[in-house]
């Protein structure tokens, strides 16, 4: 871009340190140094000056708000891997690309999906506020905060995809029974490494499952995927752990199981109308029942660094007339 007007970047949420530098060398970058989240018409300006818009899931780049973007609006580089919150077929009518950071918060995420399928069946969490808040422990006691075991118990995921892939490398070495549904069956030589059973009926699977992860995306398909009648297959004493995206799951229904106690409990770090949390919801974590994390299954310094050079490679791939190599196409209905 040597020798050119830098093209204008607007940054939607303050992004590390590291990234936004780089930024400013490369772009005519517009930073979000307090990080509130862009009100509808700062998102509006932002669109009708921009060469380059840089949201994130915070932010709902619609068709409505796509209409009122300016000519000089090219580009739209995704801070993150969903675009759930991107009309990218709006996007693609009016010639504007999209692209998005993929495959660089895979291990992070698996590592908090296991986290969390430690946390709810051992009570981690539970025994913790214990004893920070207070609690009177008498010590050591064989009947006390039992819970259950992990080893030997069958893990169902749902959606195997590179996360989905990673969280049953990590599960498989924690012992558990590696089974999966997804829209296509994986490679055989990633089933052999796994010792992992496909499930082509995900119904059949969830109702022989200990433990059900949920790593698909979030598409107009998978919209309660897990729906109030699928969480009724589940088993009494089966958890759930989503650290996918909120809609994927039913949350009323999955809160009324646990409270009659139709499910063990639930491992949260995704919600259904983020940033807002059910009630409900918390009134049960305080009981032990689910474990509830504000959404921060990929918060790593290095994964929000990787995610940050992604898009900076997207933008300059874009305008050095080059195809970005992240680029998002619409779905086909």
């Amino acid at each position: 871009m040597t020798g050119r007007k830098k093209p204008l970047v607007v940054i939607t949420r303050k992004l590390p340190d590291q990234v936004e530098t780089r930024m400013r060398e490369l772009f005519d970058a517009r930073l979000n140094i307090d990080d509130g989240p862009m009100t509808q018409p700062e998102l509006v300006a932002a669109v009708k000056e921009a060469d380059v818009l840089v949201p994130t899931i915070t932010d709902r780049i619609d068709a409505a708000l796509l209409a009122q973007a300016g000519e000089r609006l090219k580009l739209i580089a995704n801070y993150g891997n969903g675009v759930e919150h991107i009309d990218v077929t709006a996007a693609a009518e009016r010639g504007i690309t999209v692209t998005n950071t993929p495959n660089v918060l895979n291990e992070d995420t698996a590592d908090m999906t296991m986290a969390l399928m430690l946390a709810v069946p051992r009570r981690l969490v539970e025994g913790a506020e214990m004893l920070k808040q207070g609690g009177k422990w008498a010590g050591w006691s064989p009947t006390w905060m039992l819970g259950r075991r992990i080893w030997g118990k069958r893990l169902g995921i749902v959606g195997m995809g590179r996360i989905g892939t990673a969280v049953a490398r990590r599960a498989k070495a924690f012992g558990l029974s590696i089974h999966y549904h997804n829209r296509r069956r994986v490679a055989p030589m990633i089933e052999d490494e796994l010792e992992a059973t496909y499930w082509d009926s995900l119904d059949q699977m969830l109702a022989r499952m200990d433990i059900i992860s949920v790593n698909c995306p979030s598409t107009p398909a998978t919209y309660h995927l897990l729906s109030a009648r699928r969480l009724a297959l589940m088993q009494p004493s089966s958890y759930l752990v989503n650290t996918a995206r909120g809609e994927i799951v039913d949350e009323e229904a999955l809160i009324r199981m646990i409270e009659e106690g139709k499910l063990a409990g639930a491992g949260l770090d995704v919600f259904a109308h983020e940033p807002a949390v059910s009630r409900r919801l918390l009134k049960l974590s305080e009981i032990g029942k689910v474990v509830i994390l504000p959404h921060m299954g990929s918060a790593t310094i290095e994964g929000r660094i990787d995610m940050g050079e992604k898009v900076i490679i997207n933008i300059r791939a874009f305008f050095d007339g080059h195809r970005p190599p992240d680029r998002v196409l619409p779905r086909k209905l």
